[in-house]
């Protein structure tokens, strides 16, 4: 189990430090800036959960490898730049979904393994799934993902707690990653292709009723303009769906 857990840890530095070279490709950065999102998004999840859970080393300090992996895929980048630099828009936030359930399932292994408790794993699998791509987008001047209103942290919680439960369950190791690893990517692949993202929270104007004296309507014997109360505006804090507040900003 040992070795699957670290070949998927390595897949996962692959597929992030890809999408920090592509997204270094479209903010137009030269083979430093390439190599620097290539890194921060490959290991920098993990070293986080490291540094929180106190494990000194951390682990591509342990195992230089992880850097040479980052080094071959940049490298490997740079000589396919024409190719990558042509992908699909959507490449993107595929390639960062695949790194988000694998690290999710990572982050969360490699708590257990301490023996820290499970909501603690379920929060290092986040930790580790969602800050290197948070750093990432920082540094490229976009706004993370992690922020936006799609489902995105909410599949590595899902993924996260799918996996400890399992464990708790006693379903062996390899089923639990299978299964966690599917329902992470599962739920991220939809909210990309079917653009689904969580409600928010947004101030709602709630119009005055309409005033009798601009229908015509008779306001009552005695009623002047001035002793009208002036209807105002109400504003309230209501729980709307990305749909209703697309047709709201449209």
């Amino acid at each position: 189990m040992t070795g699957l857990v670290y070949w998927l840890d390595m897949a996962g530095v692959i597929v992030f430090a890809l999408s920090g070279v592509i997204l270094a490709c479209r903010s137009r950065m030269d083979p430093f800036g390439m190599l620097v999102l290539a890194a921060v998004t490959g290991i920098g999840g993990g070293t986080l959960r490291d540094l929180v859970l106190g494990v000194r080393p951390v682990f591509w300090v342990a195992d230089p490898t992880y850097l040479w992996v980052i080094l071959a895929t940049v490298g490997l980048s740079i000589i396919g730049f024409h190719y990558i630099h042509r992908l699909s828009r959507v490449f993107l936030p595929v390639a960062d979904a695949f790194g988000l359930a694998l690290f999710t399932v990572i982050g969360a292994h490699k708590a257990l393994q301490l023996e820290t408790p499970g909501v603690v794993a379920v929060l290092m699998g986040l930790l580790t799934g969602v800050a290197g791509g948070m750093v990432r987008d920082v540094l490229a001047r976009r706004v993370p993902m992690v922020l936006r209103q799609e489902v995105y942290a909410t599949a590595s919680i899902a993924g996260g707690i799918a996996y400890v439960g399992l464990g708790a369950l006693g379903v062996p190791a390899g089923i639990a990653i299978g299964l966690a690893l599917t329902l992470t990517l599962g739920l991220r692949l939809s909210a990309i292709h079917w653009r689904l993202a969580l409600p928010v929270f947004a101030w709602v104007v709630i119009p005055p009723p309409a005033d009798p004296a601009a229908t015509g309507s008779d306001s009552g014997a005695g009623d002047s303009a001035a002793e009208r109360r002036v209807a105002r505006p109400k504003v309230r804090v209501r729980m709307i769906s990305p749909r209703q507040r697309s047709r709201k900003d449209g």
